[in-house]
């Protein structure tokens, strides 16, 4: 159903009227709208209307072709703006108001300035001076300097056609944009803005009075289609496009057309194909961290309900694969219930089936020694003791959990991150299911906690606009009355905002936030020696270290910043040292992956990479695929790490310390000391990340197809493994192929994240299909 018609508009209009021709104001705020929700046609019938109150609802833009020619007041307070661009053709503004825009920043009011030129109140404020020189002052400045580059280095091609003139005139926009700077640096993108917009008017100056009748069309036409000229005011220039809106149309960093909401089944290659480059991230405003305050809490959704609740999670049949054959078809297999805590699940008979004839892998926790040796294969054998049995996991639940209105239709909200709740060992809250049976998943504007063993959806959390894509557990100190403190377990959850949100699970409390940056929020990482350091790598391609201290009763907790490190694209993974976590940060980039020196005893706050580590992958560049997306990345023992690269098709298991003791203090670029490589999925899709159990020396990377490869490297497989060749998997685990009434079996989906509790009686995988699947260890 529509939410703007005409009767809607005549109820909502002043003065009272039967003629849209007559209303002079117009009153549709917090109406819950959308950009689309608003019919061009219907609202320019509007010719006469002076005031409207747009504000409190979810724009991110105005219509493009909205013109209201007599509109002198506008209200865009309160909503998602993330472009001014589109209020050009408003030009007869006089008032507007873009107030609680979390999106807008300095550079975008300075546009907005200098595109409606009668605009003299902004936000409630006289910005007359202001404007005049925004318009005036500083454009003649720009204009200056532009013909200064121009005159130095450029001339018109001979003979002007329309490619000449257009590469010219590439070159050109670009040496203006990098050679001059002009103002402070907040507002280098409204100066690029301008730059850019002025240098093309000052060709098409150039070309106008000159060359025009020298300016042909060399294109091609078609078949009885005559020829005709082009004049070069049709090659560019009269348009103004946001400089933000320009870069999400930029194939290095992907078309921002939003496929974190999508699928993400397409070629790396593509524009499409980068999800976490892709949902439309702007710059918010504020960039100062708050003090939380107990009045301003958030209470969590409680879903610990009976089952007939809509906020109980969609649960989903399975039909378990049947037979040892690694030929035959899982859809042939018969169905079983796998939603029913109680009820054992279906046994799902794996490719490798002598896997169930073995006994359940016993944890063994032995401390690591500290001591590095020079060999790295003897430094991986002597600091691990793993079991040497694999484990056996069946499917357990799947859960829909993060759907949009708690739809069951919703099968395409990506889920992006998960983590197992920390156990506390006395004098804690306790966790909120006891041990760690708790995982939290993030996906769209909902974040859970699910109990792994019953299925229940404990907790829910929702944030209405927000895209949740990370999140991280962490143990810290809450005061109590007589000054003694106890240890709890909180959450912190990041994503399209740039806010954090911190949650206290247990008590059904979201007890604050703060921003961490004016972009979005791509990972989260707590110290684990240091409970409230908190690492978020963010799309500004930086990682801020915050430190967001104790709490106290009331739950006030105070930020600082302590450290920001420049990446150079945007960070996908984090990863500390597990015996020295205070000391290097590893980061898995778009473009690599980098070590930072995070001692806070240097003096230096904003630092830039110690080193990058390069793989052997790297040399089989080519056009289209330079190799260097890091979008795996975890420890697997104290030493040895696991990573891969976009399109690599394997797993890299790498030494940290060998690689480390390679590096001669000058070069930058440090090859990795790889152990082994294991056989992955041969996918071009990006970002499937992988996760390790150190414990039971376990990696586990999921595929495009739902399936799950798990590696059980052990201490033997090290020591004999032979340079050159690759290491299959363990075992695949076929996608549980679950059932939906009426809609049959579904296919399998990416899997994008995956987590595995210490002691491996757990793993849950997220898919980029609303589902989030828990798999529970075999018990003999």
């Amino acid at each position: 159903m529509e939410k703007i018609t005409e009767k809607i508009l005549l109820e909502k209009s002043a003065p009272k009227t039967n003629k849209l021709e007559q209303i002079k104001s117009l009153n549709l705020s917090r109406m819950s709208l959308k950009s689309d929700d608003l019919p061009v046609p219907l609202l320019s019938k509007l010719c006469s209307l002076e005031q409207l109150d747009l504000s409190g609802n979810m724009l991110q833009e105005i219509p493009k072709g909205l013109c209201l020619p007599c509109l002198k007041i506008l209200n865009c307070s309160n909503n998602d703006m993330e472009d001014v661009v589109s209020l050009e053709a408003m030009r007869n503004i006089e008032e507007l108001r873009l107030e609680d825009n979390l999106y807008l920043t300095v550079n975008d009011e300075h546009k907005v300035i200098f595109l409606l030129p009668k605009l003299r109140m902004f936000n409630g404020k006289d910005i007359s001076s202001t404007a005049h020189h925004i318009r005036h002052g500083s454009t003649e400045i720009l204009r200056k300097r532009v013909i200064g580059v121009w005159e130095r280095s450029f001339s018109l091609p001979d003979p002007i056609t329309k490619q000449s003139l257009a590469a010219v005139e590439k070159r050109f926009v670009n040496a203006a944009c990098t050679q001059i700077k002009y103002g402070p640096n907040s507002l280098s993108e409204y100066t690029k803005w301008r730059v850019e917009m002025i240098a093309k008017e000052y060709l098409k100056s150039l070309t106008c009075t000159e060359e025009e009748d020298k300016v042909i069309d060399t294109t091609p036409t078609k078949e009885n289609e005559a020829p005709t000229e082009k004049r070069t005011h049709d090659l560019g220039g009269n348009s103004i496009t946001s400089p933000q809106k320009r870069t999400r149309n930029n194939s290095e960093v992907a078309a921002e057309a939003s496929p974190r909401k999508s699928s993400r089944l397409t070629s790396a290659a593509s524009d499409e194909a980068s999800p976490r480059k892709s949902t439309r991230v702007s710059t918010p405003q504020k960039t100062d961290p708050t003090l939380s305050s107990p009045r301003k809490h958030t209470r969590m959704t409680n879903v610990d309900t009976p089952e007939g609740s809509p906020r109980k999670s969609s649960r989903l049949e399975n039909i378990s694969q049947k037979g040892a054959s690694k030929t035959e078809s899982p859809r042939k297999a018969t169905k079983s219930i796998i939603s029913t805590p109680t009820s054992r699940p279906a046994k799902c008979e794996s490719p490798r089936k002598a896997a169930k004839d073995q006994t359940t892998a016993q944890q063994s926790k032995q401390k690591t020694a500290k001591t590095e040796n020079n060999t790295p294969r003897k430094t991986a054998s002597a600091k691990r003791k793993v079991s040497q049995e694999p484990v056996s996991l069946q499917p357990f639940h799947v859960l829909q959990c993060h759907s949009r209105q708690d739809s069951p239709d919703d099968f395409s909200t990506q889920l992006w991150a998960c983590a197992f709740e920390p156990p506390q060992e006395g004098g804690g809250d306790g966790g909120i299911s006891g041990g760690s049976r708790a995982v939290a998943t993030c996906g769209g504007e909902t974040l859970c906690v699910i109990d792994c063993e019953s299925g229940h959806v404990l907790k829910k959390y929702k944030v209405p606009g927000e895209e949740f894509f990370s999140l991280a557990w962490s143990t810290v100190l809450m005061s109590r009355t007589g000054g003694s403190a106890r240890p709890c377990n909180i959450l912190a959850a990041g994503g399209k905002r740039g806010l954090v949100k911190l949650i206290h699970p247990r008590v059904n409390l979201a007890f604050g936030e703060f921003r961490a940056s004016r972009r979005a929020i791509s990972i989260m990482r707590f110290s684990p020696r240091n409970a409230t350091f908190l690492f978020t790598g963010t799309y500004e391609n930086k990682i801020f270290l915050w430190d967001i201290g104790e709490l106290d009763r009331d739950y006030n907790f105070k930020t600082s910043k302590l450290l920001v490190l420049e990446t150079g694209s945007t960070p996908l993974h984090l990863s500390l040292l597990p015996t020295s976590p205070d000391t290097h940060l590893l980061s898995g980039c778009d473009d690599g992956l980098y070590i930072f020196d995070i001692q806070l005893s240097k003096n230096t706050q904003k630092r830039n990479e110690e080193m990058e580590i390069v793989f052997p992958i790297y040399k089989k560049k080519d056009k289209k695929n330079t190799y260097r997306t890091i979008d795996g990345l975890s420890f697997l023992s104290d030493d040895i790490v696991a990573s891969k690269s976009h399109m690599q098709g394997s797993i890299y298991l790498w030494s940290w310390s060998a690689t480390r003791a390679s590096c001669n203090g000058k070069k930058k670029e440090v090859p990795a000391v790889v152990l082994a490589e294991l056989q992955w999925s041969s996918t071009d899709i990006p970002y499937l990340s992988l996760g390790t159990c150190p414990g039971y020396g376990y990696v586990v990377c999921g595929d495009e197809q739902g399936r799950l490869w798990m590696y059980h490297i052990t201490d033997t497989m090290m020591e004999n493994f032979k340079s050159g060749k690759t290491i299959s998997a363990t075992e695949v685990l076929e996608w549980p192929s679950p059932v939906r009434a009426g809609m049959g079996a579904l296919e399998g989906p990416s899997i994008n994240s995956i987590a595995m509790d210490p002691d491996l009686r757990y793993l849950v995988a997220l898919t980029d299909k609303n589902m989030a699947v828990v798999w529970k260890r075999e018990s003999q």
